[in-house]
């Protein structure tokens, strides 16, 4: 956690930000831990809403969320996933209950109130585990649930669509049904125990956490009778095992609308294709899809996925993403008009270098090429593999090291020009003060504001 705990003390700076909704937008959502359940009516009724997931562990992220949400007097949905957090501290080094103080900690430094914040575990099941043999992955399973339920998470995903040792890649839905039951009693007891009412998402499409391996040519859109023997087959053995009540708080299926992001290409939402998928709905009364993910996608697209009926917008590599766009601008900019004395000292994205080729296990899987096209791979990739080293110390050392060497100035509008040039008007203005750390928060705000926009359709 030392690593964890002092990346987090970076974000002590609190900023408050302009509003950069859409004009004439509809009212705003309503707001609560319930929010999930009245999405599905509220497409129904013709009045359809979203609210944005923001599945990450930078803290940078989770205060720009914070941020917006504040501002926009919405609830913040914060989701963890099965990798990043777990018993044994996942790639953050977290417990649930550790994510759950690391989240109200932010939520405390910029003033929002927790209970305005639902926390998500996403993926929830034996992925971390899949080696091993499938009743000792599930026993682990059944405890990182536990220890999620009893962190206060309120949305959780049962993904048991993952085989284990010995077992096929994908598994039947029989089986993934009745694992899935397995880790709901779990959850079910524990929630009962602790007093809280959570809900779940059911069923997952590919890929798994993390993201799409390589280029992405074609994404097929989910066969609309795969939701529907889905839920048939959840439905019946969870009535099976007694947990008949708790389907009224199965909110989502996880499906694939013909979204997804590779390393150098995005499929962006057709409301057209998925159109057959979304008539699924008209069958499922009471609930919604979810997609694996929305990064990338247009505002366009986005609003036609709360529309169509995916109003869960989940959203993560984009965030990061736009972070480390206005971190590397921010480090040209120190290069300019603050460099270094001592020439041994690297700059950011030497720094970031040296930590991935240090430790490739986050990135090499997932990038190929030659030593060019892989170092563009590891800083530039839509799949920002980078994200995964943000919380290391030499990172942490790197962005403390670039803020400090900015702080106290104020950034010349020229150079704002040069670097970071989405700032120009806003700076120009007035309306954005030119510091570094708060330029950092608005380039994710400034993605959660095109989400936000997306959350209150025009119908």
């Amino acid at each position: 956690m030392e690593g964890t705990a002092s990346f987090a003390e970076l974000d002590a700076f609190i900023l408050s930000q302009r509003r950069g909704l859409v004009p004439g937008a509809p009212p705003l959502p309503p707001s609560g831990a319930d929010i999930l359940a009245e999405l599905a009516p509220a497409r129904a009724a013709g009045q359809p809403f979203g609210i944005t997931s923001v599945c990450s562990a930078n803290p940078f992220v989770i205060e720009a969320a914070l941020l917006q949400a504040k501002e926009d007097g919405t609830t913040a949905l914060i989701e963890a996933t099965c990798n990043q957090v777990n018993q044994y501290g996942g790639y953050t080094g977290m417990t649930a209950a550790d994510f759950r103080d690391y989240v109200y900690g932010i939520a405390q430094s910029v003033g929002f109130p927790q209970a305005r914040i639902i926390l998500g575990g996403d993926h929830l099941g034996p992925n971390p585990w899949k080696s091993l043999p499938a009743e000792a992955a599930m026993a682990e399973a059944e405890i990182m649930v536990e220890s999620f339920l009893r962190a206060g998470f309120l949305k959780i995903h049962l993904d048991c669509s993952m085989g284990c040792a010995g077992e096929p890649v994908a598994l039947a839905d029989a089986v993934v049904a009745e694992r899935a039951a397995r880790l709901a009693s779990v959850a079910e007891r524990v929630a009962a125990q602790v007093g809280t009412k959570p809900y779940y998402i059911i069923g997952t499409e590919v890929p798994t956490p993390g993201g799409a391996l390589e280029a992405i040519p074609e994404t097929e859109v989910t066969d609309p009778e795969a939701p529907l023997a889905t839920y048939a087959v959840h439905k019946q053995v969870f009535s099976e095992r007694g947990l008949g009540r708790m389907l009224d708080r199965v909110v989502a299926l996880v499906v694939q609308p013909g979204v997804e992001h590779g390393n150098e290409s995005v499929t962006r939402y057709v409301s057209d294709a998925a159109r057959d998928l979304t008539g699924a709905l008209a069958h499922l009364p009471g609930l919604i899809f979810e997609a694996h993910a929305t990064d990338y996608q247009t505002a366009d697209a986005l609003s036609d996925l709360v529309r169509d009926g995916f109003p869960i917008l989940k959203v993560g590599p984009s965030l990061t993403f736009a972070l480390r766009e206005a971190l590397y601008g921010l480090d040209e900019i120190a290069a300019v008009i603050a460099p270094e004395i001592d020439p041994a000292v690297e700059s950011l994205a030497g720094a970031m270098e040296q930590l991935m080729m240090l430790k490739p296990e986050y990135w090499r899987a997932h990038y190929h090429g030659n030593p060019a096209q892989l170092r563009i791979l590891r800083h530039y990739s839509y799949s920002d593999r980078i994200r995964y080293y943000w919380p290391e110390p030499e990172a942490v050392t790197a962005v403390a090291r670039l803020f400090a060497r900015l702080d106290g100035v104020t950034i010349p509008e020229p150079l704002i020009s040069q670097y970071l040039p989405r700032f120009y008007d806003r700076v120009a203005a007035g309306t954005l003060p030119a510091t570094a750390r708060g330029l950092a928060v608005e380039s994710v705000r400034d993605v959660l504001r095109v989400y936000a926009a997306a959350c209150r359709p025009a119908n």
